[in-house]
């Protein structure tokens, strides 16, 4: 008998949170993220401050909310860009003649030989500190990532007959392109779009943790880890609910992706 897919139903579960607390920023925030009030510095949780409030007297549950905004915009916007130039490159790769394919995607393993967040931290470090250079060069390291992607399948889509039947009715590159093979890796892309948006988040918090990323009194998830590491021992309730907030990001992309994956093979799991 089959089981649940218990990927997905994770994936949607913890999206869902994240979700639910970027939205609840827009609508409920009960304190300023940069308001202090040096007499209730590392309160622990209360009926005032939800989750306690860190070394400045700010409230740390409305700094988590307003985090999930910056999370989230900065992951999906890299990884939209990363996926509108990763696709271009891979299509045009292959759609051209050997040799200009040949070049692009040695281009693109060029790009993959180094390790994605030490691509991110030196585009960071060249661009300068901020959100918007934290998210170009987040898309940077996710452009080889989808350009292999379509490469590999429109040159497999090329050898169909659909295909070729299409091509000798007359129908341009561009057309077969966006109305046959675009729809043929639809599926894939949303598994990857999912999963990419996980590694987004969790970059990003690596880049705001090393000081690359969002500035203070800007609030970011992993600022706020950067923030509460010296301050561990007198409040962990500083360091422990903005960790748990990225667990679930990260976790719920990932898992979510996997689960996609499992539907579209067709292999979910037995009991």
């Amino acid at each position: 008998m089959k089981k649940k897919n218990f990927s997905l139903i994770l994936g949607i579960f913890f999206v869902a949170i994240i979700i639910f607390l970027f939205l609840l920023s827009f609508v409920y925030l009960p304190y300023s993220v940069d308001q202090m009030d040096t007499k209730n510095r590392f309160s622990p949780p209360s009926s005032s401050h939800l989750l306690g409030t860190d070394q400045f007297g700010r409230d740390i549950f409305s700094r988590i909310l307003v985090s999930t905004r910056s999370a989230l915009a900065v992951s999906t916007s890299s990884v939209l860009m990363g996926t509108v130039f990763g696709l271009l490159l891979g299509a045009l790769a292959a759609l051209s003649p050997h040799f200009i394919e040949s070049i692009l995607m040695r281009f693109v393993d060029a790009m993959m030989a180094f390790p994605g967040i030490l691509s991110a931290m030196v585009l960071s470090a060249v661009l300068g500190k901020g959100v918007m250079n934290a998210s170009i060069a987040i898309a940077f390291f996710m452009v080889p990532v989808f350009a292999r992607l379509p490469s590999s399948m429109i040159l497999e889509s090329k050898k169909k007959e659909y295909i070729k039947a299409a091509k000798s009715y007359g129908a341009s590159t561009p057309r077969l392109f966006i109305f046959h093979m675009l729809p043929e890796m639809f599926t894939r892309l949303i598994t990857q779009l999912s999963s990419s948006i996980g590694a987004a988040v969790l970059t990003e918090a690596s880049l705001s943790f090393l000081g690359l990323g969002i500035q203070p009194p800007g609030a970011s998830l992993s600022l706020m880890l950067s923030e509460a590491k010296g301050y561990i021992l007198i409040q962990p309730y500083q360091a422990l609910w903005p960790g748990v907030v990225l667990s679930i990001a990260v976790l719920g992309f990932s898992l979510l992706g996997d689960g996609i994956n499992e539907i579209i093979k067709g292999e979910p799991d037995y009991e």
